[in-house]
């Protein structure tokens, strides 16, 4: 079948995309509106990508950008997916961020705290199906001093050394990071949320700056973490010029892992009236990361899963590596809810690993139940 002129523009770029790992700002615009504009197109023209997932029909642009991310990640990762275990301690948090449902400001929200012996519990329960990587996530919580944090880590790293150990607990000092550091702490996401310092200034409270959050993660990165970044797509003031600000950024400061879902509202934030971000616009970003930094660890993320029944599935399809199922308490999954409509909420860990196993399956990708380092990083034993 002959190839529409955008199709073939499309080509152009994605093989330039591929082979140069950069295009221009006016380049990265007419790709993300030429994948826009085909993605709204007639149904005639749709591509099946995945014969086991129906839901998997795109445009032949979007295919195109899909198959070449499909090909790069491969050639870095083959066709492994890798679990992380995710445990979220506590859902109390010192900042009051206009998006997300735990800020300090929102008194609906049921607050918990783990204990060590709970969190160490969860560690063992996903220790025992298979789990090689445990991701601690909580809100800026102060109550969990740095000395809390490092025995619950060097606990966690002497019953399983063989696990790699990710925090993903907020904003701290350089010297806070080196003593987690120091007690086994193998990786840590922060997410900047946006590159720009106005949008930045929109999303957060005036005590938050996006200065103090890139020091953050360059600190990280010094001492020697894997460090993943990242953005929510769709968040409200957020444009196009932002997110390839934030392309750039991500690209020049080369993180481990990036973490791209889509802004979902939470009733209870100043930001419940917003509208979420899509499906369409996150797929295009995760492939158009995956060909612009190859060897990067790029979740398919709940949020992804939250807007879409298959939206985990089509994550993989359009480029992603890693899927975080929950391994906290069931009893309180229901209350760590950054967004509304979170899934996943009521499932046993048990369950939820089996049917990771199914949705990886579908998407004609293998669980890969080890560490899963990002490509070409030197893991010290």
């Amino acid at each position: 079948m002959r190839m529409s002129a955008n199709a073939m523009k499309i080509q152009t770029l994605i093989d330039r995309l591929e082979r140069e790992r950069t295009l221009s700002d006016a380049e990265l615009e007419e790709l993300f509106a030429i994948l826009a504009q085909a993605h709204k197109g007639p149904g005639a023209g749709k591509v099946q990508i995945c014969a086991d997932i129906p839901q998997a029909v795109c445009s032949e642009e979007e295919a195109i950008l899909y198959a070449a991310a499909r090909r790069v990640r491969e050639q870095y990762y083959g066709k492994d997916v890798y679990l992380r275990g995710l445990i979220e301690f506590t859902n109390y948090c010192r900042n009051d961020c206009r998006y997300c449902g735990i800020r300090r400001s929102n008194k609906k929200a049921e607050r918990y705290r783990l204990t060590k012996d709970q969190i160490l519990d969860c560690c063992r329960q996903g220790y025992n199906l298979g789990f090689r990587t445990f991701v601690l996530q909580g809100g800026e919580d102060l109550s969990y001093t740095d000395a809390a944090i490092c025995d619950i880590v060097s606990s966690i790293r002497a019953l399983y050394p063989d696990c790699a150990i990710t925090l993903s607990i907020g904003e701290k000092s350089r010297e806070s990071y080196k003593a987690y550091k120091d007690a086994g702490a193998d990786r840590y996401l922060l997410r900047q949320e946006t590159s720009s310092p106005a949008h930045y200034r929109y999303l957060h409270p005036e005590e938050l700056t996006i200065e103090n959050r890139k020091r953050c993660l360059s600190d990280l990165k010094e001492l020697g973490y894997q460090v993943g970044c990242g953005i929510m797509v769709g968040s409200p003031g957020q444009t196009l010029a932002n997110v390839i600000e934030d392309l750039r950024y991500m690209q020049d400061f080369g993180p481990h892992m990036i973490g791209v879902g889509p802004f979902i509202p939470h009733k209870d934030t100043p930001f419940k009236d917003e509208a979420p971000g899509t499906l369409t616009d996150t797929l295009h970003l995760l492939a158009v990361i995956r060909l612009m930094i190859p060897g990067v660890l790029l979740p398919a993320t709940t949020a992804l899963g939250t807007i879409h029944p298959v939206g985990r599935e089509l994550g993989l399809l359009a480029g992603a590596n890693v899927i975080m199922p929950n391994l906290s308490p069931v009893n309180v999954r229901g209350k760590y809810l950054l967004y509304d409509g979170k899934i996943c909420t009521g499932d046993e860990a048990a369950s939820c690993r089996h049917c990771m196993d199914l949705r990886i399956a579908r998407a004609g990708y293998k669980t890969a139940m080890v560490r899963g380092d990002c490509a070409g990083f030197a893991v010290n034993d």
